[in-house]
Formats: structure tokens, sequence, C-alpha cells
């Protein structure tokens, strides 16, 4: 079947994103959905995430005539489909092997940007020539300067021109859902896993294939191959440590664009625009990480009249669909990242799901715009916001 004719497929039989999630949860291991799936704690920042979107109304506007929403926009000097990009996830190969190779190479289709994860399954050396000049790099500040430096430059030789540097993981959390459904790295081979694994049999038969998920691109640091070994070098070796003057000498080391991510506090913003940041990233980590922080999209306000336009504003957290797009749009977002549904399409669709998450995306933002009466950004951050 061409590609046109799979994507029309999908189109009909899958028209939501929620559509994906059910099916990925059906193909995939319970290990590895909950894995993607969960918060740490209770996890009602899970929920909020979503609540404080749902919150955001608008009063639309008519009788305007025929009108279109152009959603072509430029970041960095980058020149995109759509302020929608693909945000970093680790372990992804957990999900669906050769996950990242699929995602890159819908990002370079449709010319939306793809950030590989430092702790991803494959390395930018892959995924660099699939992702063309659509390639981001999001950095896990490594302790070792050496280790930094060389991590920089290979992405950078890969074709990866933007850095986004995490900041919200001070230390790993505990999400006690992902612990007990039975995540560990290396994975064990247990009666549970086994069963899993057979009652999964498209995904086992993939990821037999591709075989089991490694940290490629921090293995190339290790000189012992076993991923017990591995895991406990990326615990320790990995984040932590972040501080201002770290964030300053990353600037200089990458030579190009570089946003701080997981950014919430006003203060903090201010301080990346004062040591030289390109852009600001406002995330609350999908709520994996502090189930007490509040949700990115109620952060984001404070933030962008913090910054007052000076730099780029990027976004993730809890975006389910095209209205929570243009609902970061209007809030003042330049850019906003999705994580979670390029996965669910991955796993629910294979090689093109990537390219229907896009899709469905890029369409209901445009068709949500013009609902409201907004042909562009500009028209769009006017429009009038319902209260109560």
């Amino acid at each position: 079947m061409s590609y046109e004719k799979q994507l029309e497929r999908f189109a009909k039989q899958y028209p939501r994103i929620e559509d994906l999630a059910q099916k990925a949860k059906k193909r995939v291991p319970r290990v590895a959905w909950e894995y993607l799936d969960s918060g740490t704690g209770d996890e009602a920042l899970l929920q909020h995430n979503r609540t404080a979107f749902q919150n955001i109304r608008f009063l639309p506007r008519f009788c305007k005539g025929p009108i279109e929403a152009n959603t072509e926009t430029t970041l960095f000097g980058k020149t995109y489909k759509a302020p929608i990009g693909m945000a970093p996830i680790g372990l992804t190969g957990l999900l669906w092997p050769k996950a990242e190779q699929y995602l890159a190479a819908t990002a370079n289709r449709l010319q939306l940007p793809y950030c590989l994860s430092t702790v991803a399954t494959e390395t930018p050396e892959t995924i660099g020539p699939l992702v063309g000049d659509m390639g981001w790099f999001q950095l896990y500040p490594p302790k070792d300067r050496a280790v930094r430096d060389s991590l920089l430059q290979r992405a950078k030789d890969a074709g990866f021109h933007t850095l986004v540097v995490t900041a919200d993981v001070p230390m790993a959390s505990r999400r006690e859902r992902s612990k007990r459904a039975g995540l560990a790295i290396p994975p064990k081979i247990t009666p549970k896993l086994i069963w899993q694994g057979l009652t999964h049999p498209v995904w086992s038969y993939h990821t037999l294939r591709r075989g089991l998920p490694r940290l490629r691109t921090v293995e190339h640091y290790v000189n012992n191959s076993d991923m017990k070994f591995m895991s406990g070098f990326v615990g320790n070796r990995l984040g932590g440590t972040l501080d201002w003057n770290y964030c300053e000498e990353l600037k200089k080391a990458w030579g190009g664009p570089v946003v701080i991510k997981g950014i919430l506090h006003p203060q903090d913003a201010q301080k990346c625009i004062d040591i030289g940041m390109d852009g600001i990233y406002v995330s609350n980590h999908g709520a994996r990480q502090f189930n007490g922080a509040l949700s990115a999209i109620e952060a984001l306000p404070a933030i962008v009249d913090q910054v007052n336009g000076r730099v780029p504003i990027l976004f993730d957290s809890g975006v389910r669909s095209g209205l929570d797009v243009m609902r970061a749009l209007y809030l003042g977002a330049d850019f906003v990242l999705v994580g979670r549904p390029f996965i669910w399409g991955v796993a629910a669709l294979g090689q093109y799901g990537g390219d229907h998450v896009a899709n469905i995306l890029v369409d209901a933002l445009q068709n949500n715009m013009v609902q409201l009466g907004a042909t562009n950004f500009e028209q769009l951050r006017a429009a009038d916001r319902a209260y109560g």
C-alpha cells in the first residue's frame, strides 16, 4: 500500500490521538506502557496537566468570509511546517523498536523538528542522516566535561543544530507505577516478562529482530558492556549537578542555539536570558519528575510576561491535541513539543504512525484556528478568551 493510501486509511480508522493511545496500549507489554504513561507519587499532576488545558476557553468570532490558517513558522533560523515538534523521550526503543528512526524520518518528511534524547536507544550517528535538517539534541549534562564535549561533538557532526539542556532532573524520580510494573535495566527475564512477551507477539517479534533496548549513545563511554553497569553510569554520571556556570559553558561549547528545558519559575527564565540562552523551554517533564509542581500551562503566562519577547519560548507537558497546541500558542508559547502522542502513534501503527500523529496535530491546529476566526498566530493571540 502506498504512503498516501496508508495515511488515508489511518485518518479514517484512528482520527483522534486517543484512538492511537488505546491501540498502542494493547500492542505493548505492560512494563513498557507503564514506563511511558506513569508519573510519580499519586500522579495528581498527570491529570492536572490535562484539566489545566481544558480550563482555557475562547470566544470565537464569525462572519469573516472564507479564511485559511497559516501555521508555517521560523525558529532559530529554520522554517517549520507548524510550531509543533517531537519532544525528547528516553529509552524509546522499549516502547517500539526503531521508534527513534521512524520519528526522525517523519520529521524529515514533514518538516517538523525531532529531538533525540541522550538516553535514547539509537545514536546521533544513526539518527542524523534520517532526520536531515530537522534534528535537535537533548542533553542530560554529564559530570565529566570530556564526555560532555564528546556528546556535543558527535551530535554536531551528525547534523543536529539545536541543543536542549534538561534542567528539571536533579535526581531520578520515584515513578512507583513503573517500578511496580517490573521495569528494570537491564530487563530481567522473569515469568511475568515472558508472559508479557507471549501475549504481545508483534512487539516481541520486532524487539527480537532489533535486540533488547540498549542506551546506544552512552554505551560508547562505558568499557563494560553489561547493561546493569551502564545503568549505573547513567545514574551516577549524567545530570544532578547542573548550575548556571555549566549552562554558560554549554552555550560556548555548542556554538548554536541552546535552550534550557524544565523552566517553571519566571526568575529562572530571566537567568537563562542573562547568561545568553537562545530560548526558554517551559515544561514539568510531563508530570514525571515532581508531583508537587504546577502544570506547565499554568506556569507559562508568568514566564511570557518575564521574557517579554526577548527570546522564543518553547513548551511541553500535557499536550494531547491540536487544540492544546493552540492554547499554548495563545498564552505566548512560540513552539510546542509533544511527547507521548508520537510514541503512541509509532507503537500503534509502526513506521508511519508518527506521520499520522503529526497530521492530526497540524490539521487540528489549523481547524481550530479557523473555528476561532484566526488566520495567523498574531490574530490567535489577540483572540478573546472566555472566563468563568
